[in-house]
């Protein structure tokens, strides 16, 4: 059992609870502080998605939000295409397109044991394809990162983007302002998990009215890839593990900052 350190989990409201459920599976307890809010995207995005969907060679899931707000906007009836892939990075993304009715076999994603989840992984599934003139939909919030989208149009592909939901900065209710603290001042006694530098853009944000100055050097993190990491280091946190954001990967990365050395660990 892990009960010297409790782990802060920072996924946005409504996700949270798988993961609260997997730890405790593992025996690790776990509080709830979401760093991004999600909503829906502009009206008739995820529509207008669907209408460009027949045809498509591929689509590209960025995370368990995209797939959730386009599958709310899916029409009567309406199958997935049998000749289109639907790729994603994380585990997370390929079981909500399981469980919307994708077939396995047309989900593509990083090999389990690759060293990250991220495009830079994916492409060498996509890479051999032909994809001159293929036409490929992009599903994710508002903005990201166009690496992808980018080697696919090198290699001839026309793409098209939909904000099929939008990121917004948390707005923090008493209880939520009364737990930060209590983390805050308690740093050894608790695990950040930071699953979006983003996320972790915002935390900053709201220390500047919170707290100016505090020292985040004595804090633990958890961190799922290296540009989360990076963002952390930024901040000022001082012990920083990367783990892949699956719950057993998280567990070792806990009883290692319980352990110790513990800086910049990468937990497979």
């Amino acid at each position: 059992m892990l009960t010297a350190l409790t782990l802060v989990l920072t996924r946005p409201e409504g996700q949270a609870d798988d993961w609260r459920q997997r730890m405790a599976d593992q025996g690790v307890p776990t509080v709830s502080l979401p760093l991004i809010e999600i909503s829906p995207g502009p009206d008739q995005a995820a529509t207008q998605a669907w209408a460009a969907l027949p045809g498509a060679a591929l689509a590209f899931f960025v995370s368990p939000n995209a797939v959730q707000y386009f599958f709310a906007a899916r029409p009567l009836g309406q199958a997935w295409p049998i000749n289109t892939l639907a790729a994603c990075v994380g585990p997370g993304s390929a079981q909500a397109l399981l469980n919307c009715g994708v077939p396995a076999d047309q989900i593509v994603q990083p090999p389990v044991d690759a060293a990250s989840l991220d495009s830079e992984h994916l492409w060498p599934l996509l890479s051999p394809l032909d994809w001159q003139g293929q036409k490929v939909l992009l599903l994710r919030g508002d903005g990201g990162r166009e690496w992808l989208a980018d080697r696919l149009r090198e290699r001839g592909a026309v793409t098209q983007a939909f904000g099929v939901y939008r990121r917004h900065g948390p707005v923090m209710s008493a209880a939520q302002r009364s737990l930060l603290s209590e983390i805050l001042a308690a740093p050894s006694r608790h695990v950040w998990l930071f699953s979006s530098a983003e996320g972790v853009g915002h935390l900053a944000h709201l220390m500047q009215a919170l707290s100016p100055g505090y020292n985040w050097a004595p804090t633990l993190c958890i961190c799922t890839h290296e540009r989360i990491a990076d963002a952390a280091r930024a901040l000022g946190v001082g012990h920083v593990v990367l783990a892949r954001p699956q719950p057993l990967a998280v567990q070792q990365a806990l009883l290692t900052l319980q352990g110790g050395p513990y800086n910049d660990f990468h937990c497979e």
